[in-house]
């Protein structure tokens, strides 16, 4: 139960990308740098 005296802070915040998801050697990240998706 969430109350008052939680010890865990529910005011944090943490910003996340795609790019530090994925794994430069994963097929998306070599696809990406390949591929010319500017024509979007």
């Amino acid at each position: 139960m969430l109350s008052k005296n939680c010890p865990f802070q529910r005011d944090q915040l943490e910003i996340v990308t795609l790019d530090q998801l994925v794994p430069l050697d994963h097929l998306v990240s070599k696809m990406e740098s390949t591929l010319d998706f500017s024509f979007i």
